[in-house]
C-alpha cells in the first residue's frame, strides 16, 4: 500500500503520435504540389489530400482492430473501441469524398463536366490500375458502416456486425494498391513509398501476430475447457473453466477475454466476458447474464467443452489506483469485474466499499460470495434496489457523501450500462471527485 503507482494511461502520446502522422501526410502533399493554378486543379487537389488522409486513416482503423497489448490493456479496450469506431466514420467519409472529388476533376480535364462523374469513373475503373479493386474496398466500407449505424446495429445479431466487420481487413488490402500505382506523391518520392509500405507492413505484423498467433500459442498452451455451470440467480450463470498453468496467462482481477466455445451452434460465436474472480493456477470464472442467443446458451454447455479465449483484455485493473481507499460500484451484470477487484485490491479493513445495484434483492448475483469477501477484509458492502413501488434509488452526489463523507479521497472504479454509468459519474464528480480518480469500462457491445 506504501507503494501504490498508478499506471498511466498512453492514450496523450499515442493522439499526439496520430496527429503528428496526419501533419507529415499534409506535408508530403504539400512538398508534391508546386501550385494550385485554376479551379480544375484545386479540385484534383482536394481529391489528392482526402486520398492521403484517409489511406493514413485506413492503416490506423486496421492498426486499432489488432489488439495490441498497450492499447487494449493500457488505454482500455472500451476506449480503443471507441477510437476505432471514430476513425472508421472519418475514413469512410474522406474515402467517398476523395471518389468523388478525383472523378470530379477527371470529368472536367476530359470537358464532361459535373455530369459526367458516373462515366468517368467507370472509365477510370476500366483504364487505371488497381481502381478496380479499390472500388470493391469503397464499397465493403460503405457496407461496414452502414451496419455499424446505431439504429441498424442494434437490429442485427452481434455475431453478423463481427463477422461483416473483418471484411475491414479485405476493404484495406483492395484499396491499398492503387494508393501506390496512381498516387503522384508515391510515384516521385521513394522515400513516401517505403515508409508507406512500412506502416502498412507493421501494421500487418501486428494484426497477424496479436490476432492469430498469439491466440494460438496462449490455447494451445493453457488448454481451456468447461468445469461445470452454476445458475446464481435466475437467468445469471457462472462458466467455470480449468486448464493448464492458468496463472501464466497474464490474467488480473478486472480484466475480460474474448471467449469462443467450440460446442454446436457456438464455435463461431466470440464474445467478450469479464472475470468474475480472481484467477486461480487452474480455474477461471465467467458470470453472465442471458441478454441474447450467445449468452443464453451458456447455461447447456458440458463439462469437457473446449474453450477458445483471446486476452487478457481490459485497463480496469488495480493499476489505475492513486489512492489507498477504494469505492467499487456496480450496475447489473457489470458485478463481474467488481466481484474480482473486491476480492483482490490491496486494503486495510475500511479501505474498500462496493456498491451494488440492482433491480431487486433477487437480482444481486454473487451476493454470498461479496458478503463472505466483505466480513473477511473488513469492507463495507452495500446495495441499492428498486422499491417495492418500483422507485429507483437515489444514487447522487448528496447521498454518496453521507454514506462516505471522505469520498473526495477515494478512487472510484465501476461497470455497468451505460446510463447507470453516466449517472455514476455525474454523481461522484459532484461529490468531489476528480475525473483522474475516476475509472470505467463499457461493457455494451
Amino acid at each position: 500500500m506504501r507503494a501504490i503507482r498508478p499506471r498511466r494511461s498512453p492514450a496523450v502520446p499515442l493522439l499526439v503520435a496520430v496527429w503528428a502522422g496526419a501533419a507529415g501526410v499534409i506535408w508530403l502533399w504539400w512538398m508534391n504540389t508546386p501550385s494550385i493554378a485554376d479551379n480544375n486543379s484545386r479540385i484534383l487537389n482536394a481529391g489528392r489530400i482526402t486520398g492521403l488522409l484517409a489511406g493514413y486513416l485506413m492503416a490506423l482503423v486496421v492498426l486499432q482492430m489488432a489488439r495490441v497489448p498497450a492499447l487494449e490493456r493500457r488505454v482500455g479496450s472500451d476506449r480503443v473501441a471507441r477510437w476505432h469506431a471514430m476513425t472508421g466514420r472519418y475514413t469512410i467519409c474522406l474515402v467517398l469524398a476523395h471518389l468523388f472529388l478525383t472523378m470530379w476533376g477527371y470529368a472536367l480535364q476530359a470537358g464532361k463536366g459535373l455530369g459526367g462523374i458516373v462515366q468517368q469513373t467507370i472509365d477510370s475503373i476500366n483504364q487505371l490500375p488497381d481502381v478496380g479493386k479499390a472500388t470493391i474496398g469503397t464499397g465493403l466500407l460503405v457496407l461496414i458502416g452502414l451496419i455499424s449505424i446505431g439504429p441498424i446495429r442494434r437490429r442485427i445479431s452481434y455475431d453478423l456486425w463481427y463477422h461483416v466487420h473483418l471484411l475491414t481487413y479485405a476493404a484495406t488490402y483492395l484499396s491499398f494498391w492503387h494508393q501506390l500505382s496512381t498516387g503522384n506523391e508515391f510515384a516521385v518520392q521513394p522515400a513516401a513509398k517505403t515508409a508507406w509500405y512500412a506502416l502498412y507492413g507493421s501494421v500487418t505484423a501486428l494484426v497477424v501476430w496479436y490476432r492469430i498467433v498469439t491466440p494460438i500459442r496462449l490455447n494451445l498452451r493453457h488448454r481451456l475447457r468447461v468445469e461445470a455451470v452454476i445458475e446464481e440467480t435466475p437467468g445469471i450463470v457462472s462458466v467455470l473453466m480449468t486448464g493448464r498453468k492458468l496463472h501464466r496467462m497474464g490474467a488480473t482481477a478486472g480484466q475480460f477475454f474474448r471467449w469462443r466455445f467450440l460446442a454446436p451452434g457456438m464455435r463461431f460465436s466470440s464474445h467478450p466476458y469479464s472475470l468474475s474472480a480472481a484467477p486461480r493456477p487452474n480455474m477461471l470464472r465467467i458470470t453472465v447474464k442471458a441478454i441474447g442467443d450467445h449468452s443464453s446458451a451458456l447455461r447447456d454447455l458440458t463439462p469437457g467443452t473446449r474453450v477458445w479465449a483471446e486476452g487478457p483484455y481490459g485497463a480496469l485493473t488495480a493499476d489505475r489506483r492513486s489512492r489507498g481507499k477504494v469505492l467499487l460500484v456496480a450496475g447489473g451484470v457489470g458485478i463481474t469485474p467488481m466481484r474480482a477487484l473486491f476480492e483482490t485490491l490491496p486494503g486495510a479493513p475500511g479501505d474498500l466499499t462496493l456498491l451494488y445495484r440492482a433491480n431487486t434483492t433477487q437480482d444481486l448475483a454473487l451476493w454470498d460470495e461479496l458478503a463472505q469477501i466483505a466480513e473477511e477484509r473488513g469492507a463495507r458492502l452495500m446495495y441499492a434496489v428498486n422499491s417495492p413501488e418500483g422507485e429507483r434509488p437515489d444514487i447522487s452526489a448528496d447521498t454518496l457523501r453521507r454514506k462516505l463523507p471522505d469520498i473526495d479521497r477515494h478512487d472510484v472504479f465501476m461497470c455497468g450500462p451505460p446510463g447507470f454509468a453516466q449517472q455514476v459519474y455525474e454523481a461522484v464528480r459532484g461529490a468531489g471527485v476528480p475525473a483522474r480518480r475516476i475509472h470505467h469500462e463499457s461493457f455494451e457491445m
